[in-house]
């Protein structure tokens, strides 16, 4: 059985997104680290879920649902680096930021839905999601008022949700597609 996850993308990389153009194109690629400046993947295996979510606001939308393909450096990522001053990936610069040039950044393959800023994960939803770790312990959301997010902090990194959250933001992200 796959599992699902959570990975906070920041004001900044959602707005190199806007930038570069990528609204509407499906990512390939998203980077994974072991240094804090990205989100370590760890836990995803092939064929798990990722749900990235942006905080604009105070609301958290769904920015993209991407699937595990794999975890490998391939032909499309380019030349691997020579020197440190070589670009990590050149294959994926129209995808750099999503992590490309980050401290240790190791490619994961996802096939995705397209880039969107406007499927807000609504606030009765967002109040009940709920995580859980390796141990099976589970933690919500903090710091949500009113359907709001007061504070981004229990979003940021790499979280495994737990089964009916996951169908629960597998339900938002699909009619946000059916709806194009």
């Amino acid at each position: 059985m796959s599992d699902a996850f959570t990975v906070l993308w920041t004001q900044d990389v959602c707005r190199a997104l806007r930038k570069a153009g990528r609204v509407g194109e499906r990512p390939p690629v998203a980077f994974s680290g072991v240094h804090s400046s990205l989100p370590a993947w760890t836990g995803a295996q092939v064929g798990d879920e990722v749900y990235a979510l942006h905080v604009n606001r105070r609301e958290v939308f769904g920015v993209s649902r991407m699937r595990v393909v794999d975890r490998e450096r391939r032909g499309c990522c380019g030349t691997a680096p020579a020197t440190w001053e070589d670009p990590a990936h050149p294959g994926h610069d129209d995808w750099s930021m999503l992590g490309a040039g980050g401290c240790g950044a190791e490619p994961v393959h996802v096939d995705a839905t397209p880039v969107r800023f406007d499927t807000l994960i609504p606030g009765e939803l967002l109040a009940g999601l709920t995580w859980r770790n390796r141990r099976g312990r589970t933690r919500r959301l903090k710091y949500v008022v009113d359907g709001r997010l007061e504070n981004s902090v229990s979003l940021q990194g790499f979280y495994r949700l737990t089964p009916d959250s996951a169908a629960e933001l597998a339900d938002v992200t699909a009619s946000a597609v059916s709806r194009r």
